[in-house]
């Protein structure tokens, strides 16, 4: 019989019941690995029986009770669908309508969204909710084997072993927290600290207290942290820091490794296919240059129509075209030594003047720049054939024209550019493409 997330889960328990499985560092409590499994067990008994092949919507901050009700939802044999708890309730009623769920559990308890009909038994397990920046989120359906397989090539790929200890402030319910928190967790009993606030300070402390040795983050988190005024003593037990989430600027990696002296390891990854890329030295980071080459069972392929294929078992099958294999949004690019170069979102070309443009080179132009941290373009909002940018930055909009036009033709130049020390993020630890596009219309 294959291996699920609650098989993975009680394996894990009976390996080493009194091992500490989590911390909540607000508080100062600590669940072992069997105290927390019965928390679980004692949700189901409560409200098992009527979610058995259900879908339920998980809407909880990703602490201590956020495990209870999940390892509670697992035990009921349910099928589980985390959501941001920071949308506004309509927005949760609304999600949990749209992919048919049943219930929706949230901070003031279950309730019920539709009446529906068990499921007949499938495979599916979880249901990631992709960003909804754009509208109501897409459902996608996964088994327990592609989740585990996720987290043994994140695990593998990153060294991450089962006497580690994750500092958990990413959300547990995006495809970043479930590879790097959820599953590790699960299947060998990698320890997290939760409930920590996502202030420099705050998280310094925590991490004094609580010595994890591994931290998966996100650039602004990292970007904080460096330029907060914070001892390097106080990051001494991490080994191993990660982002993720969003491009990575090397100023960022290198006043990180110049405060700290520790290396970010970039990571990349996407809802469809769990982890894809990892750079493992570090170096990468520093330069820019690359995301990494694939991880352990990730396989990219370069097709025919200048798009690349990646393939691995974490690669969802329910309601995919072709199983196991997915053409990301994304154009990437190999180096030689077969690291991956993000080089920006496909789909995003515009016309302007007659002639056909990427704005993802007029973004990578940008992000070329000294003081440049992150940019973001769109067609001009009152201008026809112009083009619009928000860059995260210290350098007036001015220069940066000037220095462009040494880069790209004038053309290609935005003619307004909003200068913001830090881009606007969605719980996810992305760029809020929403609220840049508001910043762009103001």
């Amino acid at each position: 019989m294959s291996a699920t997330l609650l098989s993975a889960w009680e394996d894990t328990v009976r390996a080493a019941p009194g091992a500490v499985a989590l911390i909540d560092a607000a508080t100062g409590r600590t669940w072992t690995r069997a105290e927390l499994d019965a928390s679980g067990r004692a949700w189901r008994d409560q409200h098992g029986a009527k979610l058995a092949r259900q879908t339920v919507v998980l809407a909880l901050p990703g602490g201590a009770e956020w495990w209870r009700v999940f390892l509670g939802l697992l035990h009921a044999d349910a099928v589980v669908a985390p959501l941001d708890p920071g949308e506004p309730l309509a927005a949760q009623r609304t999600t949990a309508a749209a992919i048919r769920a049943a219930w929706l559990w949230r901070d003031e308890g279950l309730e019920q969204i539709a009446p529906r009909p068990r499921r007949a038994r499938d495979e599916r397990r979880l249901l990631k909710l992709t960003s909804g920046s754009t509208g109501t989120p897409r459902a996608l359906a996964f088994t327990d084997a592609q989740l585990l397989a996720d987290g043994r090539q994140v695990c593998a790929g990153m060294g991450i072993r089962g006497n580690d200890r994750n500092l958990g402030l990413i959300p547990l319910g995006h495809s970043y927290g479930l590879g790097n928190l959820v599953v590790p967790l699960l299947a060998q009993g990698t320890a997290m600290v939760t409930g920590v606030a996502g202030l420099p300070h705050a998280i310094a402390e925590a991490a004094r207290h609580w010595r994890p040795t591994v931290f998966p983050a996100v650039p602004a988190l990292l970007r904080a942290l460096a330029l907060a005024d914070i001892a390097p003593a106080h990051l001494a037990s991490l080994r191993t820091v990660i982002s993720a989430g969003a491009p990575l600027a090397p100023e960022i990696a290198t006043a990180f490794h110049q405060r700290f002296g520790k290396k970010i390891h970039s990571f990349y990854g996407s809802s469809e296919t769990g982890g894809i890329t990892y750079d493992h030295t570090g170096d990468a980071a520093l330069t820019g240059k690359s995301v990494g080459p694939p991880l352990p069972g990730v396989r990219l392929t370069p097709d025919r129509s200048g798009t690349v294929v990646i393939e691995s078992p974490a690669v969802f099958t329910i309601g995919n075209r072709t199983p196991g294999a997915h053409r990301p949004k994304d154009h990437l690019a190999f180096t030689a030594d077969g690291e991956v170069v993000l080089l920006g979102r496909a789909g995003r070309t515009v016309k302007i003047a007659g002639r056909r443009l990427d704005l993802a080179e007029v973004e990578r132009a940008l992000r070329a720049l000294p003081g440049v941290r992150e940019a973001f373009v769109a067609p001009h909002a009152e201008r026809a054939e112009s083009l619009a940018a928000v860059v995260a930055g210290d350098t007036p909009a001015e220069a940066l024209r000037t220095a462009l036009r040494e880069r790209i033709a004038a053309w290609k130049i935005p003619r307004k550019i909003v200068v913001t020390a830090a881009f606007p993020l969605t719980a996810r630890g992305k760029a809020d493409t929403a609220r840049l596009r508001a910043m762009l219309e103001a």
